[in-house]
């Protein structure tokens, strides 16, 4: 079907093939579409990325979705996403990488999970190199050593990986011995008012360090001020996502004030 609210969005549901979860073809209780908020790189004043972030088809919050999301639907849920993800962001001509959220727990096999989203990048020419699949820190992951094969799995198609809300939960640093994704981003309860808090500038300074050694790039998440925007400037930290930068924007990729950068 094409999508009622974006015209030329073809979000066809793909039939992937060959796990338990593909099998359970139950619709899911609520339309979903998705607002767009960017990751800037604050170095070349541009947008470094836009996170996809999942609404209802009349702009529902992601709260109002993910309530009806349950153990029979998740697989489904977490496919279509992607699908529609990719659609939207390719039907808004998004010139920069796209951050999809996935669900580690709604992943069976990661070679047969991933062929939905390999489809939608190719019927929507959406370059693969430009997709970042993300998943959060906290998120209660069944199996640790599933959620490591499967981002390196996805690495292995050529997808750049992320782990959300680094520093919120206690798996994250514990999860790097196994795995290091191309970026982290900081959760944002450690950088509130991190331009006036010692203890926060300790941590995050110590985090900063763990990564640059690793290879990995950090993404500080949640900025709101300038202060904390120039805390990350002075630590060589050019990614950033928040508020201070611009607003999730409904099927629409928000505009930049050049005073951000300022």
């Amino acid at each position: 079907m094409k999508s009622s609210t974006q015209p030329g969005v073809d979000i066809t549901p793909l039939a992937p093939q060959g796990c338990v979860g593909c099998k359970d073809a139950t619709p899911l209780p609520i339309e979903i579409d998705f607002a767009f908020q960017p990751i800037v790189d604050v170095r070349s004043k541009a947008v470094f990325a836009c996170e996809a972030l999942v609404r209802g088809a009349g702009g529902e919050s992601a709260a109002t979705v993910l309530a009806q999301i349950d153990e029979g639907n998740r697989y489904h849920f977490d496919q279509r996403c992607r699908q529609v993800a990719i659609a939207t962001a390719a039907a808004l001509a998004l010139d920069a990488h796209l951050s999809i959220n996935f669900m580690p727990n709604a992943v069976y096999r990661p070679e047969v999970c991933i062929r939905t989203t390999l489809e939608a990048a190719q019927t929507h020419g959406f370059p693969l190199e430009k997709i970042i699949f993300e998943t959060v820190e906290g998120e209660h992951i069944a199996d640790r050593a599933h959620l490591v094969d499967i981002f390196k799995a996805y690495k292995s198609y050529g997808f750049r990986t992320a782990i959300d809300d680094f520093g919120a939960g206690y798996s994250g640093l514990s999860l790097l011995v196994d795995f290091q994704p191309d970026l982290v981003k900081l959760d944002m309860s450690l950088l509130r008012g991190i331009d006036t808090d010692s203890v926060r500038q300790r941590i995050v300074k110590g985090i900063l360090s763990i990564a640059r050694d690793l290879g990995i790039e950090v993404i500080a998440e949640g900025i709101e001020t300038q202060g904390e925007r120039d805390f990350f400037v002075a630590h060589g930290v050019s990614l950033m996502q928040g508020y201070f930068f611009a607003k999730p924007a409904f099927r629409a990729i928000p505009h930049l004030d050049p005073h951000v950068f300022a």
